[in-house]
């Protein structure tokens, strides 16, 4: 089980986007895409044949696993993530500062 999963609210704690918050589009090993943040200007060349239109498109480029936490709604801010059992079995994340679970 990770840590951070698709379509969690995060913030940013490191690099030029430090303190935005974002919502995670996909996760790879060590890498996360988060929609509108790490934004960059890409130039692509178009190709008539398959009809892609060339130009200047801006896409969201990963960032590192280490650089984002987990936004915790109830203090506004990061907060780690722990593991744990639940009586039935089930392993569920939780917020590590309130003790909140985090997976419902």
């Amino acid at each position: 089980m990770k840590r951070i999963k698709k379509g969690d609210q995060i913030i940013v704690i490191a690099g030029k986007d430090k303190g935005r918050q974002g919502t995670v589009l996909s996760v790879n090993d060590d890498k996360v895409v988060v929609e509108a943040i790490n934004m960059v200007k890409k130039h692509a060349k178009g190709n008539p044949m398959a009809g892609v239109e060339g130009g200047i498109i801006e896409k969201s480029m990963p960032l590192s696993i280490s650089n984002v936490m987990l936004f915790n709604a109830m203090t506004n801010k990061g907060d780690r993530v722990g593991f744990k059992t639940l009586e039935d079995g089930r392993k569920v994340r939780y917020f590590k500062s309130n003790g909140e679970v985090v997976d419902a």
